[in-house]
């Protein structure tokens, strides 16, 4: 597997690119936007991993440059940059995943794993962003979108509209919504779905816009609205 590595902080690259390649990675390393550019054009990578800002050209605009083409090699972003407006700025950009500095080398070891592994996976996954009406649902990184607003969610609560979004306007029982968010061995409260409903409706649901998630009393829930 080849891997380029883009950050312009030498002191963290290079004993990065060393742990990379005692992993048994290939590794191409550019200490600039402007050679990381170049290198993506004139290499195949498996995996590239960006610094956001960079000297001549950032992060940012190679992987908009790179989805631009229509090339889907996974992108993990290091950055400094951790609010939600940013990492849902990254994500739209055609980002794959994203790290906060400082970090853990064994976190970046796990997602450089997950990312590769991502390709052999990915033809017969199911579509990983969800649209019904106005609303839209990027379960893989949590966050849905309504009426140009991004809402970030717990994963409880991605998993809980993701099961929603699949079944439009279609009654789903208490016991059919408790299946899919809790596996055999966990043992929620008897009040844990009301709770997460709760929380996802103050999410979705801001003033002024159509509510979605409608209760049928003592059976369960419907999602839908007039939007819809």
């Amino acid at each position: 597997m080849r891997i380029l590595l883009v950050d312009d902080e030498i002191e963290m690259a290079d004993p990065l690119s060393r742990s990379l390649m005692r992993e048994g990675y290939t590794l191409d390393v550019a200490y600039d936007g402007r050679q990381g550019s170049h290198l993506v054009e004139q290499n195949h990578y498996d995996l590239l991993i960006l610094d956001w800002m960079l000297p001549h050209q950032s992060g940012l605009d190679i992987c908009q440059q790179l989805r631009s083409r229509g090339d889907t090699t996974p992108v993990l972003f290091l950055t400094a940059k951790d609010t939600i407006d940013d990492r849902v700025q990254g994500l739209d950009a055609g980002a794959d995943d994203y790290l906060i500095k400082p970090f853990e080398l064994r976190e970046l070891l796990a997602r450089v794993r997950a990312l590769l592994r991502r390709p052999a996976t990915l033809e017969s996954a199911p579509d990983l962003r969800l649209h019904v009406g106005d609303l839209e649902l990027d379960s893989q990184n949590q966050i849905a979108y309504r009426k140009g607003r991004a809402i970030e969610l717990s994963e409880k609560e991605s998993q809980l509209l993701e099961c929603f979004m699949r079944q439009p306007n279609q009654l789903l029982t208490h016991d059919q919504i408790y299946q899919h968010l809790w596996s055999d061995g966990e043992k929620p409260t008897s009040n844990a779905l009301a709770a997460q409903i709760r929380l996802l409706r103050r999410k979705i649901e801001s003033e002024g816009e159509t509510p979605l998630i409608s209760t049928v009393y003592g059976k369960g829930y419907r999602f839908g609205g007039g939007d819809l």
